[in-house]
């Protein structure tokens, strides 16, 4: 059986398609799993690594080998047909163009349009808005099944692995994003954020946890940068420490761990730093209080969805535009989490606008010592998501049946 994968990004990437793999190689062994990452903004360029060294059984497919097959080219190790062509990530177009070269039928997750109505045969839905919201894009409702959100799966499988020997106990867990304007930006403001919090309370246990998908040379430019200026960042060194690497102050007095199993990190912690993403529904699978920042101390450097991302480099008026824009966007949600848009409340503490190391820490400090908020938000977020554990099974097994 031969099926073909459309990812991108480092979210879909370990969150759905790592998931998902796992639960398609358990039922058929046998399996040709070709995964095509397409281009994206939001790539780190080490996805394809990891696809690999999770299914080395796998073929995949950088995004320049696949634009040049989607632009018409041939591909050597690349089987002429496949039984299915399933979404999990990427702009919907690639999977459409794979389908017209490889043929059989296809699936899509979580999204589609009303162009691709009659494209794919089945479209899984995490939960009963995506159903609603599949229906509003044409999708036939006998095509649609739902089987929830893969990322739920993917955060219990990292949860269980083995943590690293930096990680601490009972302590504050930084997770600063991962794409590029994050670790550049952010790496620096919670380093300012966390020495605040030791000068305040010395001796808190507290860890920074990256990405697996950032290189570590990406976290040094950060943190001996500073970051935009408007983000109040800290300069510091990134230093060898006992088998690992820690950000540390320039005496080197301060140092704290940098680690890159963050799940099973965030298992151990009492509370996390963030900001919005897959990583807060991941948490919240896990039972894990968290505060979120969204800051818009310098949003001309952020990323935005679509061509509106690429205002500020018009000349002139791009700078003003798109934090104009980035502004507009920020203000039209009351939550800027999945966890707290999903339960309509705010189980997630979240900071908007304009942030300062020095706020974020008071709030940090004090969501730490309130017991009784943590226990309230940790089994609230436990619950929220109970119902999707096992969706890459479902999805796995429904997708074979197809594929079939």
């Amino acid at each position: 059986m031969r099926i073909a994968f459309t990812a991108n990004g480092p979210g879909e990437v370990a969150g759905w398609l790592r998931p998902l793999l796992r639960s398609l190689y358990r039922r058929n062994p046998d399996l040709l799993a070709l995964v095509f990452l397409v281009p994206d903004d939001y790539a780190t360029g080490f996805e394809a690594r990891m696809v690999r060294e999770a299914f080395p059984q796998a073929q995949v497919y950088e995004p320049k080998r696949y634009v040049r097959f989607a632009l018409g080219g041939r591909l050597e190790d690349l089987p002429e047909k496949v039984d299915l062509v399933q979404y999990v990530g990427g702009d919907l177009l690639h999977a459409a163009r794979l389908h017209a070269r490889l043929k059989g039928r296809a699936a899509t997750y979580k999204f589609s349009r009303r162009a691709y109505r009659r494209l794919f045969d089945r479209a899984f839905a995490v939960d009963r808005r995506n159903v609603e919201e599949l229906a509003a894009w044409g999708t036939p409702p006998e095509r649609i099944e739902q089987v929830g959100n893969l990322a739920i799966d993917g955060a219990l499988f990292e949860a269980a692995l083995a943590p690293e020997r930096q990680t601490p106990q009972d302590g504050i867990l930084v997770m600063p994003g991962s794409r590029s304007y994050e670790i550049e930006n952010l790496v620096p403001f919670y380093f300012a954020v966390a020495l605040r919090i030791l000068h305040e309370r010395p001796g808190t246990p507290i860890a920074f946890a990256v990405s697996p998908f950032t290189a570590r040379e990406q976290v040094r430019e950060a943190i001996e940068s500073g970051g935009h200026p408007r983000m109040f960042g800290r300069t510091g060194r990134l230093v060898s420490d006992d088998g690992g690497y820690c950000l540390a102050t320039e005496s080197g007095e301060v140092r704290i761990p940098v680690l890159t199993n963050a799940l099973a990190a965030a298992t151990r912690a009492r509370l996390v730093l963030t900001i919005p993403g897959t990583k807060t529904i991941e948490l919240a699978a896990l039972g894990r209080p968290a505060i979120t920042i969204t800051p818009l101390n310098a949003p001309e450097v952020v990323t935005i969805n679509g061509p509106l991302t690429y205002l500020d480099r018009i000349p002139f008026v791009g700078i003003p535009l798109k934090r104009a824009v980035a502004v507009g966007v920020a203000r039209r949600f009351v939550h800027h989490t999945q966890p707290n848009i999903d339960a309509g409340a705010s189980l997630i503490y979240e900071m908007h606008g304009t942030v300062t190391p020095g706020r974020v820490a008071r709030v940090a400090l004090d969501a730490y010592d309130d017991r009784n908020w943590l226990a309230a938000s940790g089994e609230a977020l436990r619950r929220l998501y109970r119902d999707h554990v096992g969706a890459s099974d479902r999805m796995a097994e429904s997708l074979l049946a197809l594929a079939a």
